[in-house]
């Protein structure tokens, strides 16, 4: 019997689940255990959980977990340095060169736990099978003329925080903005996250320059960029991805004042976006990198928990069928999760 133990997201502002109540009755009728934790700041009640029959655990307690139960979560694990005996689930950010990644793949290798990156779960021709891409880029594009709204007072943007639903933001967005609009240019715009980004800036009325690899296959330069008030990166950072902002662009002539890097990967090796070296947060969703002209940077990492609801939906419905698959931890989805944990530990 497969025992996955969803546990609670130890991240300030983060109240996404990767699986819901509705999910969670379909695995257990499967034959699985399920073990919930409670938690403080989840956007499902816990009492949801356990109408359709999960156990419940307090808070927190996943690393007293039985050793054959799969952790699963969303982000980051308390950074303890605590050895990690168990099977985790999760957004690890640990293969692309981060320092902290390296960190975390020590604690796996200590304990002798395995990790199951959920954005290295694919299919065979290399798609992932589940993501947040679609409601990162929404959110991500709503932060970024939160930002350009505050330029044009001749303020930093202030704290964002979530929303209970997409329309709600849209309505602060609309007030924010008044009557004037922006125009914006993305990068990626035909995939999961640029089209979030565009659906979101095509609501608000702002006019979209859109770009996908036919656009940027000669590698650079992209003077086009600094032609336009805003600047949305949805591409992940690989081998091979071109600069699209150098760090020239600091004091170069351009109209650009924001700039959202909704892949948000500033500490990678391949970051296209090179006028800035850390992610943004909730408190503080603007950096600053140059003040004539003004440039803003906003970058933060767990975008989709501004809006909570839908995209634990959305995510949970993309993974469902592959938690269907967990008693065979070593083939397809899984199996390729596992290779890419142990090809970065060595």
């Amino acid at each position: 019997m497969v025992h996955l133990w969803v546990r609670s997201e130890s991240r300030a502002n983060e109240d996404r689940v990767g699986l819901t109540p509705d999910g969670a009755a379909q695995l257990l009728a499967n034959g699985f255990q399920i073990t919930v934790e409670q938690s403080a700041q989840r956007i499902i009640p816990i009492a949801q959980y356990a109408e359709v029959g999960c156990a419940i655990a307090p808070e927190f307690s996943w690393m007293n977990a039985p050793a054959d139960a799969l952790i699963f979560g969303l982000k980051e694990l308390p950074e303890d340095g605590t050895p990690l005996r168990h099977r985790h689930i999760m957004f690890g950010h640990a293969y692309k060169g981060q320092p902290d990644g390296r960190i975390l793949l020590d604690r796996f290798q200590a304990g002798g736990g395995t990790l199951y990156d959920l954005e290295y779960l694919t299919l065979a021709d290399g798609r992932r099978v589940a993501a947040f891409g679609y409601w990162a880029g929404y959110a991500g594009a709503a932060v970024s003329l939160m930002c350009w709204a505050a330029q044009q007072k001749g303020e930093l943007a202030g704290a964002v925080h979530s929303y209970p639903d997409a329309a709600a933001l849209r309505g602060d967005l609309k007030t924010r903005l008044g009557a004037t609009r922006p125009n914006a240019l993305i990068i990626g715009a035909l995939g999961r996250v640029g089209t979030g980004g565009a659906d979101l800036c095509e609501a608000m009325g702002v006019q979209v320059t859109k770009w996908d690899m036919a656009e940027t296959v000669s590698g650079g330069l992209f003077p086009e960029v600094l032609d336009h008030d805003i600047f949305l990166n949805c591409i992940l950072a690989r081998p091979g991805t071109p600069v699209f902002v150098p760090a020239d662009a600091k004091t170069a002539d351009r109209k650009l004042t924001v700039i959202g890097d909704i892949a948000c990967d500033p500490d990678s090796d391949f970051s296209p976006i090179k006028v800035y070296d850390r992610t943004t947060t909730w408190d503080a969703p603007a950096l600053r990198v140059h003040d004539e002209p003004v440039l803003d940077v906003t970058a933060i990492d767990n975008l989709p928990s501004m809006l909570p609801a839908e995209s634990s939906a959305d995510f949970a419905d993309q993974l469902l069928p592959h938690l269907m698959t967990l008693g065979a931890l070593d083939q397809d989805v899984w199996g390729r999760a596992r290779d890419c944990f142990e090809k970065a530990v060595g």
